[in-house]
């Protein structure tokens, strides 16, 4: 193992589950040992490199997640190594499938700045007003130029048919536990919005076959890359017609819990693998697939980012990131 310096590693990864942990070192190309802890800095890091990329990654404490816990870990992250370039955000998330998005378990949706938003939408921060009608307010930073400049790389290549986090997903499931294997499209069961999951049972054995919705088979197994809208906010949705309403609204494409606190102070990427459906018939039987199918998504895209560009990138440490203001901002979120 390679032993560098803190200002030797220029990206940064935050994972929320010990499970997107597990898949995000499996990515790693080498192990670094680990640097002495700095004060103040109550994260706990694993270093590596991921093709010319030092990389450094940290994951949520057990039990905490949610925007605060994200934004508090990546404050620390941006004081202890303070020569970051960009970060990426990734692990699992819910799915908002429609009539016109194909999604399945296992597939990966990607944070993608659209026309009002930069990727990502806090869809419960804003005020209720007259009749009870809610409008959402403020907007969140767009991921690093650095990195949509690799997406467009990326989807070239998609298009091509050059995938390499499939090949990534192969080559490393034979180093992880079993439960990170592919489940098998037969577990993954799409069932009407209105239908909810029969109480008192784990898993879907119990539910109506008749309410599950008749899709084709894919013509291949390989997860699939959806770009858009991520809606990110402290709410677990577990309820189909609030889901696709929600999704309608703001045209998201996932739901996640972190991002949110990120974005204003650690411009990332947000990755997720997709591994329910945010409904009622959410179970963790994919949690740990859709970890590996996202991480590895993220592996591709640093192989693709050129090193010089990253160098030539102004740190986020010193790019204006004010602590005293971040710490309030935190406090803040934590009381939404």
């Amino acid at each position: 193992m390679a032993t560098l310096t803190a200002n030797d590693y220029t990206i940064g990864w935050i994972a929320a589950l010990h499970t997107e942990l597990m898949a995000a070192t499996a990515m790693l190309d080498e192990r670094h040992l680990p640097l002495p802890q700095p004060s103040r800095d109550d994260n706990s890091y694993t270093f590596g490199r991921i093709g010319t990329h030092n990389v450094v990654i940290a994951c949520l404490p057990l039990g905490r997640i949610g925007k605060a816990p994200a934004g508090i870990v990546a404050k620390d992250m941006l004081r202890s190594f303070s020569n970051l370039r960009c970060g990426l955000m990734v692990g699992i998330g819910g799915g908002i499938p429609t009539e016109k998005m194909d999604m399945r378990l296992g597939d990966i949706a990607v944070s993608k700045p659209g026309y009002n938003d930069g990727g990502v939408v806090q869809y419960d921060y804003g005020q209720t007003v007259r009749k009870g009608r809610f409008i959402r307010s403020g907007t969140l930073n767009q991921p690093p130029t650095l990195l949509l400049t690799a997406l467009a790389t990326i989807q070239e290549r998609h298009e091509r048919g050059e995938r390499e986090y499939v090949r990534l997903v192969q080559d490393i499931l034979p180093e992880l536990a079993n439960n990170f294997s592919f489940p098998g499209a037969e577990n993954d069961r799409l069932f009407h919005s209105d239908y909810d999951h029969v109480a008192d049972h784990l898993v879907c054995d119990h539910c109506s076959t008749a309410e599950i919705k008749n899709r084709p088979p894919r013509t291949d197994p390989y997860p699939r890359v959806f770009y858009g809208t991520i809606a990110s906010a402290d709410r677990v949705i577990r309820h189909g017609p609030t889901r696709d309403k929600i999704g309608k609204e703001i045209g998201a494409i996932c739901f996640e819990m972190e991002a949110a606190g990120l974005m204003n102070d650690f411009p990332c990427l947000v990755i997720r693998g997709i591994c329910d459906y945010s409904d009622t018939h959410k179970n963790y039987q994919w949690q740990p697939y859709a970890a590996l199918t996202a991480a590895a998504y993220a592996k591709e895209l640093l192989h693709i980012l050129p090193s010089e560009t990253v160098d030539s990138t102004q740190p986020k440490a010193t790019s204006s990131v004010n602590f005293e203001k971040l710490r309030e901002q935190i406090l803040v979120l934590a009381l939404l």
